[in-house]
């Protein structure tokens, strides 16, 4: 494929800044969750409120085509001999954006207008609620595929300065993968999951600068600098 350097760099630039944006202010949206501040009862355990799903899912729901976007870009990027690991990254997180944007549009469409009317009887399959629904499960999927994608970026990067802290961070966020996957098992694991409110924004960040620093040359299967 043959790509100009200047629209990967262009691209990839402002889908990893919108992406490093909309992870905080999820991660933000989650703080408050948990301390109670959503109308919840706090903490991990607890379903949320209407208000909570909108504060929760939006975000997120518009995370995931700023995500792919930003791993597409990071594909076109590559240098030829490493783009078999950037055309797996694109490919979990197409199966990362497809599961959870579909899972939020229902629950901010469908869900959320539901439980305000307190109207609950025939959705219950649908209800998202941690570690004991069909919703939860298909979600800490999409962020399992989320990490895989994060982790064959990294291995699609080349050896440099600006890169290699890129690297580790995406290193960083492919490795919570068990903590994700083993949550309806293992629900403490949220624990050690909760790690990608850290590794992730640090992760799209170094991502953003990554890009900045891409000379803007034309041509073909250029090394990311």
């Amino acid at each position: 494929m043959y790509v100009e350097r200047s629209s990967a760099k262009g691209v990839g630039f402002w889908a990893a800044v919108l992406t490093s944006a909309l992870s905080l202010a999820y991660v933000a949206g989650q703080l408050a969750e948990w301390t109670g501040l959503l109308g919840s009862g706090g903490g991990p355990d607890n379903p949320s409120t209407a208000f909570g799903l909108a504060v929760l899912l939006t975000p997120s729901f518009l995370l995931g085509p700023a995500f792919l976007t930003m791993i597409i870009a990071l594909h076109c990027a590559a240098p030829s001999h490493r783009r078999v690991y950037t055309h797996c990254a694109v490919a979990f997180a197409v199966m990362y954006a497809t599961l959870n944007c579909s899972i939020y549009f229902v629950q901010l469409t469908f869900v959320a207008p539901r439980l305000t009317r307190g109207d609950l009887e025939d959705i219950h399959l649908l209800l998202f609620l941690p570690y004991r629904s069909f919703m939860f499960a298909i979600d800490l999927l999409g962020y399992s595929w989320m990490s895989a994608s994060t982790l064959f970026a990294a291995f699609g990067l080349p050896i440099s300065r600006v890169s290699n802290t890129t690297r580790i961070a995406l290193v960083a966020n492919g490795l919570l993968i068990p903590a994700l996957a083993l949550q309806m098992y293992y629900p403490w694991l949220i624990w050690v999951g909760s790690l990608w409110a850290v590794t992730f924004p640090a992760a799209a960040i170094l991502t953003a600068r990554l890009f900045a620093f891409m000379p803007p040359t034309a041509g073909r299967s250029h090394p990311v600098a």
